[in-house]
């Protein structure tokens, strides 16, 4: 069983990438914030894979991973939700590698609508992930920060957070994904006097 591949970027897409090892090119499906991280054709790369085969046959697939915190949070995706195969695993953390932090306090603290509002999920996804997963992800952290704050958090007030709102729906953002980030940064830099383009340029980052 293959467990990583260490390799020359051979071709990258948003989904997928070749990896040539010792003369073998192995194409592996990424999410795209893997693929972003990975360099450009010809350099050198390193992925933690995870190979799969299909139920009823045929060669095996590779998904690979940037980290193993990706890893550990595809495998729970295929082997814990139910109707759930490599590639909608592939799917789901796509969608949840927006913040893995936040992502499994979502699932463990039953948050659905930050699953609908900021990662995108259907509710009756985002309810089927809570069901599957809130047993199973307690024992399973994933390093960095929170980066948005719990949807019951109080409204945003100030005429600068709502012209920031604005800014960011303007975008194309979500408005429950930019009032979480906008939440966040309030929460942040309670107590300093910033205008609508500060807060805006600081939630971006969060985004």
């Amino acid at each position: 069983m293959i467990a990583s591949l260490r390799g020359t970027v051979q071709a990258k897409e948003t989904e997928r990438v070749v990896l040539e090892v010792a003369g073998v090119g192995y194409e592996v499906s990424v999410t795209a914030a893997t693929a972003e991280q990975l360099p450009n054709i010809g350099h050198p790369a390193f992925l933690h894979v995870v190979e799969s085969f299909a139920m009823y046959g045929g060669g095996a697939a590779y998904y690979g991973f940037a980290s193993p915190a990706d890893k550990g949070m595809f495998l729970a995706f295929k082997d814990h939700v139910p109707s759930t195969g490599a590639k909608k695993a592939l799917e789901y953390l796509d969608k949840a590698s927006k913040s893995l932090p936040d992502f499994r306090r979502a699932i463990l603290e039953k948050d659905g609508k930050i699953l609908t509002g900021v990662f995108g999920f259907t509710k009756k996804t985002a309810d089927k992930l809570i069901d599957a997963l809130k047993d199973k992800l307690e024992g399973h952290p994933v390093p960095g920060h929170e980066r948005f704050l719990k949807t019951d958090s109080p409204d945003l007030p100030s005429s600068a957070l709502s012209q920031a709102l604005s800014g960011l729906t303007a975008l194309g953002y979500k408005p429950t994904e930019a009032r979480a980030a906008l939440a966040a940064v309030t929460e942040e830099t309670s107590g300093k006097k910033l205008d609508a383009e500060q807060i805006l340029r600081l939630a971006l980052k969060r985004l």
